[in-house]
């Protein structure tokens, strides 16, 4: 599906553009310009200081433009900012204004204007997502962080404007025989029950000259990323990969897709929910982050509805530590004498614990170490006591399991429409750059 609707965050993008790298070119090293080594600069030039404004083919893109998106960036980034991290996203910034202006005047050059209407649809859609309420709701939240409904609107026809052209231009030429899906589907099929991963990757080229400065950029990304930052937003900014436009995740696939030896590594050690790098692989660094993992063509346990009884002990304030110890320890006995969910109220009074029911509880909805546990147990018994003093000691007895259906076959259509995406996304990256390259842009 060509058309992707921005949620809220989405439609915030990202949070600052990569360091650059100071590269030292040299004749023996490939120098395909022909530049001198010891260049002398005729002007100071200090590359992170600069006029954050620009006209695009007659159209000027404000220093107001580029305060307004910023903030949206800033909001949905959540994590604070240096001043000179400050300054890389305002160029960031600029930058993504200026494709966004590209994309709506080629779209008005071949009349596929974007009707104002469907414009304040979508922001209706948007506002309605991520307030429930009225759109008068996200207008005083945008005037608030500083932004406007103007900016996010113009972002809306951005893109709608660019998912015209592609259905236009690109989608029409972009063929995938049945002959290519059907091979992916035996494929498929010889490695049912296989391990299989759902990556996310940004990836930054390096050469011997840049390669350090390179690596400092990947790791301030990584910490920031750590410390809150949105993977996807990222992605979409710094990566160099092509699936950079789908903010670098990778899809479901196998570790030998992965070409790499040691991405391949690394990868077959994480954990869903995991970061790791920068890892230095032939021509830059990677970043990896693991989605989530599967089996191929297998029901996934963690689908999995459970019924729960999750029984709890608090303490008052002013508890001793020992007393407190002491209460647990007869609380982790007493469960254990517990005789199945049907016991359990009577048991809890006994106890002096509360109970309280969950049903329709997906297993991957818990926290990870739950679910291993969870997965592991009988109706009728109970997981190890966890929690604090503060909050709560407590434990979680299975009364009921429903597990997922076995899955079903890859569907041909589905194959086949993820593989056209593929090849229109391609293409989309290309179409963008010829738009810079003949565009005619003046900087402030």
């Amino acid at each position: 599906m060509i058309s992707r609707l921005l949620s809220f965050a989405a439609a915030a993008g990202l949070v600052a553009a990569p360091i650059a790298g100071q590269a030292q070119q040299t004749m023996g090293q490939g120098n395909l310009l022909g530049l001198p080594s010891d260049l002398s600069m005729l002007q100071d030039s200090d590359p992170n200081h600069r006029v954050a404004t620009a006209v695009v083919n007659g159209y000027v893109v404000t220093e107001t433009d580029v305060d307004q998106r910023a903030a949206l960036l800033l909001a949905a980034n959540q994590t604070p900012v240096s001043e000179e991290e400050l300054v890389r996203l305002r160029m960031q910034v600029l930058r993504n204004l200026i494709d966004e202006t590209l994309q709506i005047q080629a779209a008005e050059a071949q009349e596929l204007e974007v009707p104002a209407a469907e414009v304040e649809q979508t922001y209706t859609s948007v506002a309605t997502r991520n307030f429930g309420q009225a759109a008068e709701q996200m207008d005083e939240y945008l005037r608030s962080i500083g932004s406007s409904p103007a900016s996010l609107k113009r972002q809306i026809t951005g893109e709608l404007a660019w998912n015209r052209l592609l259905r236009r231009n690109i989608a029409p030429f972009v063929n995938v025989s049945s002959d290519e899906v059907t091979e992916l589907i035996e494929r498929l099929e010889a490695s049912r029950g296989t391990e299989e991963f759902r990556l996310g990757e940004i990836y930054l080229s390096a050469t011997p000259e840049t390669e350090a400065a390179v690596e400092a950029n990947a790791s301030k990304i990584v910490e920031q990323l750590r410390q809150g930052g949105s993977f996807v937003a990222y992605a979409r900014q710094f990566s160099e990969a092509s699936t950079a436009a789908v903010g670098g995740d990778l899809g479901w696939i196998q570790l030998a897709q992965l070409k790499n030896p040691q991405l391949e590594t690394v990868a077959a050690e994480m954990s869903p929910g995991q970061l790791v790098g920068p890892i230095r692989i032939p021509g830059g660094f990677s970043i990896l982050y693991l989605i989530d993992k599967r089996q191929v063509l297998m029901a996934d346990p963690r689908d999995a509805m459970l019924s729960l009884k999750q029984i709890q002990i608090s303490f008052a304030p002013g508890t001793s530590e020992a007393l407190a110890q002491q209460r647990v320890a007869a609380f982790t006995e007493g469960v254990r004498d517990i005789r199945g969910c049907g016991d359990a109220e009577s048991a809890a009074a006994r106890l002096g614990a509360n109970v309280v029911t969950n049903d329709q509880i997906r297993v991957r909805s818990l926290p990870e170490a739950l679910q291993n546990i969870l997965l592991q147990l009988q109706v009728g018994q109970a997981t190890p006591p966890f929690g604090s003093f503060e909050e709560g000691v407590r434990v979680l007895m299975l009364c009921g399991r429903d597990d997922p259906e076995v899955a079903a076959g890859p569907d041909f259509n589905q194959i086949m429409g993820e593989l056209e995406d593929e090849r229109i996304e391609k293409r989309a990256q290309r179409y963008l750059r010829d738009l810079r390259n003949d565009a005619f842009i003046e900087y402030n």
